[in-house]
């Protein structure tokens, strides 16, 4: 974790189609730029560049900057398990960035864009065109990713770190919107009890594999507990109601 700094802000860039409209951003604002994947090719300016280990070489920057991170499994699988491991927080990278972020750096805020995870069947997927909907196969990490958005958003909640989605396109993350460099909307209402019963559930459960790879472990794994346990971080934060 990283101390140095107070208030940190964090900008999260994932490979969405309006990751674009990050391109000219004035990112002052923000004290670190964590690109996933492919989102390194939206600005030069990014801090740390996050991808899985089967990310090909091919894909990965030429050249890496004095002041820019690669971030690997090995960096982010510890921080991950802090938080209860991969099955729990759903294994695809928009989250995985999200936990790493805010384990590594303890920030008190945290901005996504361009993690919709909303894939139109007729129009880009994907800001260089069409890709693999990753967060949409067959995982039992990602049968719900409201719910997994809104375990994400509870974790940092507790940590006193707001979360919001700088996108105004549909999307499967539950976060409070935000316009760039405008001040942070209301937090999400959070219902203790039930974030405290879909932590107990987690613990009794013990679906933890310290390496990661929780699909080689899929048969060990009830389904219908996963779904039962997805109900209940779904259930624990709610939008804020207007009045």
């Amino acid at each position: 974790m990283n101390n140095s700094m107070e208030k940190m802000s964090i900008l999260i860039l994932g490979s969405g189609p309006n990751v674009l409209q990050a391109r000219d951003w004035d990112t002052h604002s923000f004290d670190r730029v964590v690109v996933i994947n492919n989102a390194w090719q939206v600005r030069d300016d990014w801090s740390d560049l996050i991808y899985p280990f089967d990310f090909p070489d091919e894909k990965k920057p030429k050249s890496v900057k004095r002041n820019q991170n690669i971030i690997t499994q090995e960096a982010f699988v510890p921080i991950q398990n802090r938080f209860g491991g991969f099955l729990y927080a759903g294994g695809t990278m928009a989250f995985t960035a999200g936990y790493w972020a805010l384990g590594h750096f303890a920030p008190v805020h945290i901005a996504f864009l361009g993690c919709d995870m909303h894939y139109p069947a007729t129009a880009k997927t994907h800001f260089y065109g069409s890709g693999t909907a990753d967060p949409l196969r067959d995982d039992i990490s990602l049968m719900s990713l409201a719910a997994k958005a809104n375990r994400f958003y509870a974790h940092a909640y507790e940590q006193g770190c707001q979360v919001t989605n700088l996108s105004f396109d549909p999307s499967r993350l539950t976060f409070p919107r935000q316009r760039l460099n405008e001040s942070l909307p209301k937090s999400l209402t959070i219902n203790i009890d039930l974030l405290h019963q879909a932590r107990a559930k987690e613990r009794d459960l013990g679906y933890f594999i310290p390496c990661g790879r929780y699909w080689e472990a899929t048969e060990t794994f009830d389904r219908q507990e996963i779904i039962a346990l997805d109900h209940l971080w779904y259930d624990a934060v709610a939008p804020v109601k207007s009045c």
